[in-house]
């Protein structure tokens, strides 16, 4: 078993080679070794340790992503492939039928679609074409990201296209420190289920919402498309690498960032703030009464154009 010293040196030598801000990397460093020499994490056990040194990462850099975890089952330090992680990910989306929790008809058809975690383009594309086409003569359309907590840029790029008219709108930019390399996501041109381009969209958030699913949201309302109804977000825009440091911990490391090319910026570290800001168990209801009062007093809005 590895001392809790050589947990934290392993972390710091993945933070220093990956970070995607290799300055901040430095200065995280210093930071936690000046707690190291200190004493500061002698004696914890596993999951004190990883509390411990998040709480001193988020100290010196407040990056959501970038943090030491305590995980029950055991990991396998040999090397893998980079295919590792996405693996494990598509098992996941397989077994939560790719993210998709519900989709509804409500009162003044209204559709309502419910999302915990953003499938990849290529595996989700057709759940999320089949939902699509449940809402797909609905009046006004809400989507339920309170309860979001992550997935794939590709497919968080593969929902917003649902709510444009084609394929010309430039939606993220990624930057990537390991390849130095900026990929730019644009709307897809050709969709699994009908595009609700042309009706009002309402998108809840909760302070629960994460990563992948700030995405959508920030997106949807950076380019117009959606008034969101809910709580501020967490605040994680980086996308992250996972690896293992000892048998039960793992340190997340952000790898690349995202950049908006409507605001210049993203989320990181100050969440998606909504721009009707209500308790997030009440952000349906407040939504619904929106989408209601829009339609009766726009009703040309209610069908979709021929």
């Amino acid at each position: 078993m590895p001392t809790n010293e050589q947990v934290v040196e392993q972390a710091l030598d993945r933070i220093g080679t990956g970070y995607v801000f290799p300055e901040k990397a430095v200065v995280v460093e210093a930071a936690i070794r000046g707690r190291l020499t200190a004493g500061a994490y002698e004696g914890l056990d596993g999951p004190a340790l990883c509390e411990t040194v998040t709480a001193h990462l988020q100290e010196v850099c407040p990056d959501k992503h970038l943090r030491l975890l305590w995980t029950d089952e055991p990991q396998s330090l040999d090397p893998v492939d980079e295919d590792g992680g996405r693996a494990a990910f598509l098992v996941l989306m397989r077994a939560t039928n790719q993210g998709v929790r519900r989709v509804e008809r409500l009162e003044g058809n209204i559709g309502l679609i419910e999302i915990r975690r953003i499938a990849t383009a290529e595996e989700g594309a057709s759940v999320i074409g089949a939902a699509m086409q449940l809402v797909a003569s609905s009046s006004a359309l809400v989507l339920d990201l309170r309860a979001c907590v992550g997935g794939s840029p590709e497919g968080a790029a593969m929902w917003c296209s649902y709510f444009f008219p084609d394929d010309q709108v430039h939606l993220n930019d990624i930057y990537d420190r390991t390849t130095d390399t900026t990929r730019q996501y644009w709307t897809v041109a050709h969709l699994a289920g009908p595009r609700f381009a042309d009706r009002p969209v309402y998108v809840l958030t909760s302070e629960v919402t994460f990563s992948g699913g700030e995405d959508v949201a920030y997106t949807l309302q950076a380019n117009g498309r959606a008034v969101l109804v809910g709580g501020t977000t967490r605040g994680g825009a980086h996308p992250t690498a996972r690896h293992a440091v000892a048998e039960h911990v793992l340190v997340t490391v952000p790898t690349a960032r995202t950049i908006n090319p409507v605001t210049g910026s993203n989320w990181e570290g100050v969440g998606v703030v909504p721009d009707v800001q209500v308790p997030a168990e009440q952000a349906l209801d407040t939504a619904l009464k929106a989408a209601l009062r829009r339609l009766d007093e726009e009703p040309y809005l209610a069908a979709p154009a021929r």
